[in-house]
């Protein structure tokens, strides 16, 4: 069989991509940069495997691709950093791996099928956690929390193409001897660095500047005496009325909406509450979410601005506290029907008039 030196290429590339994180020197980065160098490790022993095929790559190549899905979900999950993310469990499935791999000569396991089962369960789950609401990702920026939720959907597909591949692969040679295993593990390989290099890319952008840390590393914050199962009841609490009250506070007299690195987590510990609870407090009294309701007072300001200065609309944007333009017309349009261009040429409107009141 012919050598493939494309696993090697997209080593290299990944190989410059971890470099650039790695100087980022951003602590919700540096369990990025694990993932980024498993990827590395396992590229690189599929190319070893396709070229030089020796024993101990034949056994090693399983053991690096079980660490990979467990790695992306530890990477990953923190975004949402859950009262407890314990690592230990994960750790199970690649040591399983090793056994089998260990014992190949004496009972020859359906290692593919498990590896198939295993990147499709990891798949899945960051599927369905980047489903998840925008007030779940708590330290990402609030203006970028859709596409960290995307990016994060993304990682999940591509652990369930790997799984296919994987399986493709075992099927080719039980079928034909391995004569299609080249071309499918080409284009696996083609699929792999776009997709981690998007995924990286939307994430180290939604990620704010460091968080004020606590003594095991985690990014402090308030945690409620009790975590409810459910994330919002049918009607709001006398306690949602008062958490609205000082939210509004923070937000028309202190203006925190105007910092670009606001977060869930950062809002909750400027009023001094449970992430949690403000959460549930917007959704329960506004029926809306944190990162509308933040948006919504910038846009507010930026229907002000508009109206009231000779700002130019770029200037508009960063002093409202947005960061990229696509977000802020994509909410400017969400509030007012219009873009800020168009808000402007028409003359403007009061701000008090727009959706984005908390009234």
């Amino acid at each position: 069989m012919p050598a493939i030196p494309l696993p090697f290429v997209v080593a290299l590339l990944l190989t410059i991509l971890l470099i650039r994180v790695f100087l980022q020197d951003r602590t919700l980065l540096k369990p990025v940069t694990l993932f980024i160098g498993t990827c590395i490790l396992l590229v690189v022993t599929v190319g070893l495997r396709w070229t030089i095929d020796a024993p101990w790559v034949r056994f090693l190549q399983p053991v690096m691709a079980a660490l990979l899905p467990p790695i992306a979900w530890l990477c990953f999950a923190r975004l949402r950093q859950p009262p407890a993310l314990r690592s230990w469990p994960h750790v199970l499935a690649p040591v399983a791996i090793l056994i089998l791999s260990c014992l190949w000569q004496r009972w020859q396991a359906p290692i593919d099928l498990i590896l198939a089962l295993l990147f499709f369960g990891y798949g899945a789950a960051l599927v369905r956690h980047g489903h998840a609401g925008p007030d779940q990702f708590e330290s990402v920026r609030l203006s970028d929390a859709q596409g960290a939720r995307r990016a994060v959907s993304v990682i999940g597909l591509l652990l369930i193409c790997s799984g296919i591949i994987d399986l493709l692969i075992a099927a080719d040679f039980g079928s034909h001897q391995g004569s299609h295993a080249a071309v499918i593990v080409a284009v696996g390989n083609l699929l792999l660095l776009p997709v981690i290099a998007y995924a990286i890319a939307v994430i180290g952008r939604s990620v704010p500047d460091d968080e004020p840390l606590d003594r095991s590393g985690r990014a402090r914050t308030v945690e409620p005496e009790h975590q409810p199962n459910e994330a919002a009841s049918a009607s709001p609490t006398e306690e949602d009325v008062g958490i609205m009250a000082m939210v509004e506070t923070a937000m028309r007299q202190k203006t925190i909406y105007r910092d670009p690195d606001l977060t869930l987590n950062r809002l909750a510990r400027r009023l001094g509450l449970p992430s949690r609870s403000v959460s549930n407090a917007i959704n329960r009294t506004l029926g809306r979410n944190v990162p509308q309701l933040v948006n919504e007072y910038r846009v507010r300001e930026a229907m002000r601005l508009l109206g009231e200065t000779d700002l130019p609309v770029t200037g508009v944007m960063f002093e409202c506290g947005f960061q990229t333009k696509s977000n802020f017309n994509r909410e400017f349009a969400r509030v007012t029907g219009t873009t800020p261009s168009e808000y402007r040429r028409a003359g403007g409107a009061p701000a008090g008039e727009t959706s984005g009141s908390t009234a």
